[in-house]
């Protein structure tokens, strides 16, 4: 059985920082792709960034420049570092990972089997 947990949500004022945590378990080979997404009320779910096993990243374009993705991957842990936050950031943040595509750069919901439970992440 795989587990995604995520952490670090909360509350953060406009222009504010907040760094997201996901920690894997169950299955090492679970990790070869990993990434965020997020969903607004009323929104489809959205791809945020993903990062490979060996580092290579991509990230939405309305998240460049702000937020950064990192993995420790002795842990099993992906991270999400989030900058200069505004309204339209406001989302449930949820883990996923797909260890079937190695070259991680898609952003298909689909593809990724497994997820957590998400973590709030309010702007105001």
């Amino acid at each position: 059985h795989v587990q995604l947990v995520e952490s670090g949500g909360g509350l953060v004022p406009i222009g504010g920082s907040l760094r997201l945590s996901c920690a894997a378990s169950g299955y090492s080979a679970v990790t070869l792709c990993m990434g965020w997404f997020r969903q607004a009320p009323g929104k489809e779910r959205e791809g945020v960034a993903t990062m490979a096993r060996g580092g290579s990243a991509s990230l939405a374009d309305s998240v460049k420049g702000r937020f950064t993705i990192s993995r420790d991957n002795a842990k099993n842990a992906l991270y999400l570092q989030m900058n200069s936050l505004k309204p339209e950031d406001t989302a449930m943040y949820y883990c996923a990972a797909n260890p079937y595509d190695a070259v991680c750069r898609s952003f298909d919901i689909q593809g990724f089997p497994y997820w957590g439970q998400g973590t709030q992440v309010t702007v105001s």
